[in-house]
């Protein structure tokens, strides 16, 4: 039957998938969303996915449109109608269709919309891998901890690090703090060896691959601070990399036309990368705790 999507009850051609055009998402880009990666056929982090969608849909007030336990079935038919083992699965849920009014709606149902994508990944990175980051003004409103679907902000910054030749965008606050990628979380190796990220607050998104990430370079002996860092302080730093849960862990070899220490990636970049593989395919049956 080819590729198939999710729409609101129905598993459809993934070519003939729609939705209303009164549904709030497309008219005020009122609902929420989340990518859960898929490693040899099993999702990583589910739990924590899940429970950050759950976040999200409480602080719009958007009700679940099904129960954990049916979304998880769900999720996982899709992937078996796809023949999914590598890539990643979009699930994107809305406020629902009614008249287009600012005003919550009194009565309507939650729309629940799903589609997959393959993705091959490489657990290893070559000397010359890298990817170059250009910073643009955090221009984002003041509740990053909700994973929205109004990403006109990120869309901006991505258009603007393509212009410049670089792959992601630093978006940088009002005070000069690096907050995080347009798409992804944003980490500095100190020169004394302090692995840094911004605080999980209301000012990013708090991601479930940086989560692991963090769990990980603890287990490895790393020091880890959760605080806002500068550019400058990313020009001095020994390492830096980004996190998402389509890209894992990301060497930066180069951010505004500058050279990130030796312009290769990081030993510890590598490893953490490696150690972030081996755990989402071996380690799902205990997966790093979540916060609440």
């Amino acid at each position: 039957m080819g590729r198939q999507a999710y729409v609101n009850g129905r598993f459809v051609r993934h070519a003939e998938a729609t939705v209303h055009i009164e549904d709030r998402g497309y008219q005020f880009a009122d609902g929420v969303y989340e990518v859960v990666t898929l490693l040899a056929g099993s999702f990583v982090d589910e739990a924590g996915h899940l429970a950050r969608l759950k976040h999200s849909l409480e602080e719009l007030r958007i009700a679940m449109p099904v129960s954990d336990a049916v979304l998880k079935l769900l999720m996982a038919e899709l992937i078996r109608r796809n023949n999914i083992r590598n890539g990643y699965l979009y699930l994107q849920i809305t406020r629902g269709v009614a008249p287009r009014d600012f005003k919550f709606p009194k009565k309507t149902r939650s729309a629940l919309v799903m589609t997959t994508r393959r993705q091959s990944f490489s657990p290893s990175l070559s000397d010359d891998a890298g990817i170059k980051v250009a910073s643009v003004p955090d221009i984002r409103w003041a509740r990053r901890d909700i994973k929205s679907i109004g990403l006109l902000a990120q869309v901006l910054a991505k258009q603007n690090a393509t212009e410049a030749g670089a792959f992601e965008a630093w978006m940088v606050d009002s005070d000069g703090f690096v907050t995080e990628g347009a798409s992804s979380n944003a980490w500095i190796l100190t020169k004394n060896g302090v692995l840094v990220t911004r605080q999980a607050d209301h000012s990013v998104l708090h991601g479930i691959t940086g989560n692991s990430i963090e769990y990980l370079a603890r287990e490895l002996g790393v020091k880890v601070e959760r605080r806002p860092f500068t550019l400058a302080e990313a020009f001095e730093a020994r390492e830096a990399f980004i996190t998402s849960a389509t890209t894992f862990c990301l060497p930066v070899i180069e951010i505004d036309g500058r050279t990130v220490a030796n312009g290769h990636p990081g030993e510890l970049t590598c490893n953490l990368r490696q150690h972030y593989f081996d755990y989402g395919q071996k380690r799902q049956d205990r997966p790093f705790a979540w916060p609440k």
